[in-house]
């Protein structure tokens, strides 16, 4: 742990230096988060830039780190140091004395460390019964990573072929995995790296998200509730749950410690909860959010930036400094091509709206399109030539998102709740607050009770930009669109999309609960029943996953053997045929499957229906399966029980072969 604290300090410093060179106004520990998506977007990027020209070595992870570091000799600028040391003479005195407030935010924080601490705890389990998982939608996306890591671990090929459909390009965005595969080439096992990496990345998210919020709304209370909101998402499954608990008689307790099943996805339910159905299964995402979340933030504060504000005319060098944190900003954002394409196409969306609505700051919107063409096209381009994907898979009519058979207003209703009506409170409250303005004070009034009333007059105005209503349209936009067409060869990876719709609508959900509590009275307790509806089946899955009441086996002990064997006595750019599942044990060797999964092949757009014949043509043996074992150059065949139970292979057509690995049920044939 302590060299994976070391590794993540060193790519948070050269971060939190880019911060300085971007924004001038934020807190210490919105730099310190914002600092380490940035850092990690800056090494994982140069690592995969360094790797693909001389192979993932030590060597190249240490100049990576060397490249993520290089931003924090701005701090040898007399300017940087001062503004550095005034940030932090700022949080020195938030922690200072003690107070309510100060415990209640210390109290905040700490909620979500230890959230996060046991949650992703669970994300890869163990023990000497093998490799595990405590997610309950996590247990064909864990080896999907493990086979990329291993894959960028083992394979000299780099960047290496699909691990999952060997001789295509390896396209999906892998750069959350590359970075553990970094990890460990320094000597951090591989549960350490993906466990750290993933709790940092999830940290960062929360002090993201509360930041955008209060950016949004000036709302200090809906700032601190907005990650509540992401974080425990969910509809309206929490009834499903009291008619499960009533139904099986058992006591409330006791049924809590027992869940059967999730109550936000399901047969009945296809919203999710944000961690267990994205942050711990999809890495990409984890780390894509908070990076686009920063790049959103940039934008808005050029956004909201009235026209009589905008700055004079400059000419020559003088219009470099005022672009330049568009610019960084977008390079950093286009590194987004590696980490989460559909964060890309968010921010697209974004910025030709920006560029159509707000044309006087042309020059901010062109900087940073820039910035984001100059990393993310060389990178879309390569991924993009030779790729297995098809991409006319991803776009097509689908209305419903993933409805199925129910009504549509009731699929959203059902799914998300009090969203839609406190996002129109939201919205509302927003739209009134242009009205808005400053109470002066009564010359008569006594001083104290002035500034008294004063005070709770200004803890109650709304201090919401009414612009934000029109930097919300595109987000609006990416719902509808979502709910008419499908984005991606699965419909339901729409919701790759629509969490961006639902984060940016966070912030009015949260101002219309926060306004309502400030009214006092009966609105104390309604809006304490607001908050439950909010996130109660969100909390129950997070619970069920955090109190260890699932435990998934992805891998028995002789697989994890197997695989060791496998790396001892074969190639690193050996082909293995193996069933197509999900956890077969050639994951855990770093080598290639000439197929793998459907169901992952399907979701990137990967047409596999010809190799899924031809791999059960080979395994049932016979001349056929020899000329087929040399059209696809396979090295290796795997027999486990997997094979057996699916495939039915001729054992007696693969005896002619010699057996170079073996542990329990598992035997790999070396076939070429």
């Amino acid at each position: 742990m302590i060299l994976s604290i070391i590794l993540i300090s060193l790519i948070t410093a050269g971060g939190f230096a880019l911060t300085y060179l971007i924004s001038d106004e934020e807190t210490l520990l919105w730099r310190i988060a914002s600092g380490c998506v940035i850092g990690s977007a800056v090494f994982g990027t140069a690592g995969f830039a360094l790797a693909a020209i001389f192979g993932l070595t030590p060597a190249v992870v240490i100049a990576s780190l060397v490249i993520a570091f290089i931003p924090a000799v701005i701090f040898r600028s007399d300017r940087y140091r001062k503004v550095f040391a005034l940030d932090r003479s700022r949080a020195k005195g938030k922690l200072q004395g003690a107070n309510a407030t100060k415990a209640l935010r210390f109290a905040y924080y700490a909620f979500f460390f230890f959230l996060f601490l046991f949650f992703f705890d669970r994300a890869m389990i163990v023990t000497e019964s093998g490799i595990s998982t405590g997610g309950s939608n996590n247990l064909g996306d864990l080896p999907f990573h493990l086979g990329a890591i291993y894959s960028f671990l083992e394979n000299p090929n780099f960047p290496p072929d699909n691990p999952n459909f060997a001789g295509v390009k390896f396209t999906y965005p892998f750069l959350a995995d590359l970075m553990t595969a970094m990890f460990m080439k320094l000597g951090v096992g591989i549960r350490e790296a993906k466990y750290f990496q993933n709790l940092v990345w999830a940290l960062s998210l929360l002090v993201i998200v509360e930041g955008i919020a209060f950016k949004f709304v000036r709302d200090r209370l809906a700032a601190k509730l907005a990650p509540f909101l992401l974080f425990f998402s969910g509809g309206l499954g929490f009834i499903w749950f009291f008619g499960d608990q009533m139904v099986q008689a058992r006591g409330f307790f006791d049924f809590l410690w027992n869940l059967p099943k999730d109550y936000t996805i399901g047969d009945d339910f296809r919203w999710g909860n944000s961690l267990t159905t994205l942050f711990l299964t999809q890495r990409s995402l984890l780390l894509g959010m908070p990076l686009t979340l920063f790049a959103i933030g940039v934008l808005w504060k050029a956004f909201s930036r009235k026209n009589t504000d905008a700055p004079q005319q400059l000419s020559g060098l003088g219009m470099v400094k005022p672009v330049l944190p568009y610019v960084l900003s977008g390079a950093l954002a286009g590194t987004l091509a590696l980490i989460h394409v559909h964060s890309l196409a968010v921010l697209f969306v974004l910025g030709v709206f920006l560029l159509i609505v707000r044309r006087d700051l042309w020059r901010e919107w062109i900087a940073f399109a820039v910035g984001v063409s100059i990393v993310a096209l060389p990178l879309l381009a390569w991924s993009m030539s030779g790729s297995a994907t098809q991409t006319s898979d991803f776009v097509g009519f689908h209305f419903g998102w993933d409805k199925r058979e129910d009504n549509f207003l009731w699929f959203w209703l059902k799914n998300t709740g009090l969203v839609f009506p406190l996002l129109a409170a939201g919205v509302y409250l927003v739209w009134t607050s242009r009205k808005t303005e400053a109470v002066e004070p009564d010359p008569s009034d006594k001083p104290k009770k002035r500034t008294k009333e004063l005070r709770e007059e200004e803890e109650n105005r709304l201090k919401a930009d009414p612009s934000l209503l029109l930097f919300y349209i595109p987000f609006a936009f990416l719902f509808v669109i979502s709910n008419v067409l499908k984005l991606a060869p699965w419909e339901w990876d729409n919701i790759k999309i629509l969490i961006y719709w639902y984060v940016l609508s966070i912030p009015f959900i949260a101002l219309a609960v926060s306004w309502a509590w400030r009214q006092g009275g009966v609105w104390k307790p309604a809006v304490a029943l607001m908050i439950v509806a909010l996130t109660m089946s969100g909390g129950l899955d997070v619970w069920r996953t955090v109190s260890r009441q699932i435990d998934y086996r992805v891998f028995d002990p002789d697989a994890i053997t197997v695989s060791d064997r496998i790396r001892a006595s074969t190639r690193p750019r050996s082909v293995f045929l193996n069933a197509p599942t999900y956890n077969s044990a050639v994951v855990l060797s770093g080598r290639s499957s000439l197929m793998r999964y459907p169901g992952h092949l399907g979701s990137h757009g990967i047409d596999y229906k010809e190799r899924e014949e031809e791999v059960k043509a080979i395994y049932r043996g016979g001349p056929g399966a020899t000329e087929l074992l040399r059209k696809h150059g396979v090295t290796h065949v795997l027999i486990s029980p997997e094979e057996r139970n699916t495939l039915v292979p001729n054992e007696q057509y693969f005896a002619q072969f010699p057996v170079v690995a073996e542990s329990g049920p598992y035997r790999v044939y070396k076939v070429q």
